[in-house]
């Protein structure tokens, strides 16, 4: 049995009203108006049985709920997203569950979704962006959500947010050939990775549970960078004592990047595979395919799973990362 446990569907009638008509905007917007398999639910499921025994933990795609709208009518958008996926999961035996979307301009709100979704509807966990209409993760009108996710031993899904408009160089107006996806993703979940690190939240809360998707972004490449490197945090910077802020730390900052688990979405990459599975270990990769975003329906899957056979592992460690990893993560099987 494989689960993937991160990939992205529309409900329908979510995807009409809310995306169809224009409100996913530009950029990835126009990406997420033209698939198919992101809201044809027969042809999703036609997919799905190509690769037999296989389920699907489902998230609503980019873009996110606070973008669409302000925070007086962002959490109705939530909550319909939320009917939706739980409705999904309902109906079809191949999506296992879902995680839940929040309205995060409206820090207040997404704490009653979060309680609904998880409470009522089921949800087997949360979808966080790596900013926030671009304010960090670690600031702090953001903390009680993870406060909340860790007191209800949750995981918190990280995706990845960043359109055309952060430029390449501050000279430019926007940037081009779509590297704000390319390079800009990855860079996104390394940040968003390095401000929950050195703001504290992992000695804060010991035991939070954050899948990054496409295996942490830069981090398990930079290995030397943000071990031996951040090793020395505070001798490149005149303005802020960061050798306090190093002092203080329970463990060295690479340490607590492995505290993250990683997917195994990249698109086919077998040496980032390889990397990422390197550094996280055994026990936190999972198999995801980042499905429905490939060219051709089920080829990001295929790839996926020729990467991680590829790893030369045990069939009891395949089945730690196609299965195990994620049913301990979601408290099933």
């Amino acid at each position: 049995m494989k689960i993937d446990i991160f990939n992205h569907i529309f409900p329908k009638t979510f995807f009409d009203k809310y995306i169809d008509k224009g409100s996913a905007g530009k950029d990835i917007g126009k990406r997420v108006s033209n698939i198919p398999t992101i809201v044809d639910i027969d042809a999703r499921l036609r997919v799905l049985d190509e690769f037999g025994d296989y389920v699907q933990v489902i998230s609503l795609p980019l873009p996110p709920i606070e973008t669409i709208a302000g925070p007086e009518k962002s959490p109705q958008i939530a909550a319909e997203g939320n009917d939706g996926l739980a409705e999904l999961v309902r109906r079809h035996d191949r999506f296992l569950g879902f995680v839940a979307a929040l309205p995060m301009n409206n820090v207040d709100s997404a704490l009653e979704e979060m309680r609904r979704a998880i409470d009522d509807l089921g949800a087997s966990g949360i979808q966080l962006y790596t900013n926030v209409a671009g304010k960090p993760l670690d600031a702090s009108e953001f903390l009680p959500i993870f406060d909340e996710a860790a007191r209800r031993d949750v995981p918190i899904w990280i995706h990845p947010a960043r359109g055309a408009d952060f430029t390449d160089y501050l000279s430019e107006k926007k940037s081009l050939y779509e590297i704000w996806w390319t390079f800009g993703w990855p860079y996104e979940t390394s940040v968003a990775m390095a401000r929950l690190v050195f703001s504290g939240y992992f000695d804060r809360f010991p035991k939070l549970k954050i899948i990054t998707h496409h295996m942490g972004g830069m981090i398990p490449y930079f290995e030397g960078r943000v071990g031996y490197g951040w090793d020395q945090l505070g001798t490149r910077t005149s303005d802020a004592d960061y050798n306090a802020l190093l002092k203080s730390m329970k463990k060295r900052p690479v340490d607590y990047f492995k505290s993250f688990y990683a997917d195994t979405a990249l698109f086919g990459a077998a040496a980032a595979t390889r990397c990422g599975y390197d550094f996280f270990g055994i026990d936190r990769v999972l198999y995801a395919s980042d499905m429905p975003f490939e060219p051709v329906p089920g080829l990001y899957a295929r790839e996926t799973i020729k990467c991680v056979e590829a790893l030369d592992l045990t069939a009891d460690q395949k089945d730690q990362i196609y299965r195990r990893n994620a049913e301990k993560l979601l408290k099933k099987g």
